[in-house]
């Protein structure tokens, strides 16, 4: 059985056993300030600079307007976007992220800038299939003085990496109710050092702040080379300006300028040493370029300053220290992503435990991570050779199993 791993470039890995790319690039602990697919346009969220749309003081058209801030345990705003979420029966669904000053404002369901699962719509409660009731259906319509169903066991919540979010609960809201839920806070988690944003941005000059804030909005309009010249900007009055330095980083990478892009993203850390998001970029880089010494490194570093937000981090780590021969370290880090990515957005971390067991002829438990990868990801561009590889893992287990039996008898 082949157990050599590497690395290639899909905005995300290719790993063990000849892996291709399964991960799925969404870190849902951070706003997509851009794509994390360098082959793809950067993609940032809508600009809410301004107040707060949807204020109203009830439904309109039995539409449903919520509206609200975030704020940091200090007293102070995120510096950067969050991601707001509706949590119904348990399923997470992005709503809309926050503006500069911390408000957030939307209307249920209608979430243009937001990726969303198709289930969204028409459903009481994320994860049910229940159509909403209604007059035309022949039962009573909904009351300004009886909770509204489409909230029911629903909760609202801010994301960011390193912070643990209140929740505001939706499900005894009224049709009538203020739509405006109040402050969401956010309080920073005991055993997290690090942070998705860079707190170095509270301190950027009104100038270098109006340049990076266009900067994204020309992000937000695929205007590249616009962007890098006012981040360039952004930089040059305030070089301590580390979430400039990460979307320079970020636009170099997906031009390709690899070099430049580690240099903005050494800078980034530089001026903030706890800012996470520049470890994961650089993770990637050094993951493309199959430098497996780095890569273990710089996610050593992104797992010590956060080690609760990040399973691809312990994805990469597992693969770098695969390589370098590390077994012991790849299966711990393996598992421990395993066990912390429980909505299995990374199945390719069954396949390098499938590779590290195997490698220790543990070939019953390498076969169940491998029907696991199956399992997660059926229509995988190398399944079929994967079913082989199960076979094979299983025709090596029945044989250790008759050895055993056979000693077991002498």
């Amino acid at each position: 059985m082949q157990t050599s791993i590497r690395v290639r470039s899909c905005a995300g890995l290719a790993i063990a056993i000849a892996i291709s790319c399964q991960v799925v690039w969404a870190q849902k602990n951070q706003p997509p300030t851009s794509s994390g697919n360098s082959a793809g346009s950067v993609r940032l969220p809508p600009d809410t600079s301004g107040p707060p749309t949807g204020l109203v003081t009830g439904p309109l058209n039995g539409s449903i307007y919520l509206s609200g801030n975030v704020m940091l345990d200090d007293g102070t705003p995120p510096p950067s976007p969050v991601t707001i979420e509706r949590v119904c029966n348990g399923a997470p669904r992005a709503q809309a992220y926050t503006d500069r000053k911390g408000r957030f404002s939307f209307q249920i369901g209608q979430t243009s800038m937001i990726t969303q699962d198709a289930s969204e719509d028409g459903t009481i409660g994320a994860g049910t299939s229940r159509p909403v009731t209604s007059i035309a259906n022949g039962t009573a319509p909904r009351t300004p003085y009886a909770p509204d169903t489409r909230l029911a066991n629903c909760d609202l919540r801010a994301v960011l990496s390193g912070f643990r979010s209140e929740s505001v609960s939706l499900g005894v809201r009224r049709p009538l109710d203020d739509p405006n839920v109040g402050t969401i806070v956010l309080h920073r988690l005991a055993n997290v050092e690090g942070s998705a944003v860079s707190m170095t941005s509270l301190k950027a000059p009104k100038e270098a702040r109006r340049a990076y804030e266009r900067a994204l909005q020309d992000l937000r309009n695929n205007k590249l080379a616009e962007a890098a010249k006012k981040l360039r900007k952004a930089v040059d009055i305030y070089p301590s300006y580390a979430a400039a330095w990460y979307e320079l980083g970020r636009i170099q990478a997906q031009n390709e300028d690899t070099e430049e892009a580690r240099r903005s993203f050494a800078r980034a850390l530089a001026a903030d040493a706890k800012f996470t998001s520049p470890h994961l970029e650089l993770a990637e880089l050094e993951a493309k370029a199959e430098n497996w010494a780095e890569l273990a490194d710089t996610t050593s570093k992104l797992l010590k300053l956060d080690a609760v937000d990040y399973p691809v981090a312990y994805l990469y780590n597992a693969i770098a220290n695969l390589n370098l021969g590390q077994i012991d370290a790849a299966e711990k880090s393996a598992r421990a992503g395993e066990k912390l990515d429980t909505p299995h957005r990374y199945p390719t971390l069954e396949r390098v435990l499938a590779t590290i067991l195997a490698r220790k002829k543990d070939y019953a438990g390498a076969a169940a991570h491998l029907r696991n990868y199956l399992v997660l990801a059926p229509d995988a561009e190398d399944a079929a050779r994967m079913k082989k590889e199960l076979a094979e893992l299983e025709r090596l287990s029945g044989a250790n199993e008759q050895a055993k039996a056979a000693a077991a008898q002498k």
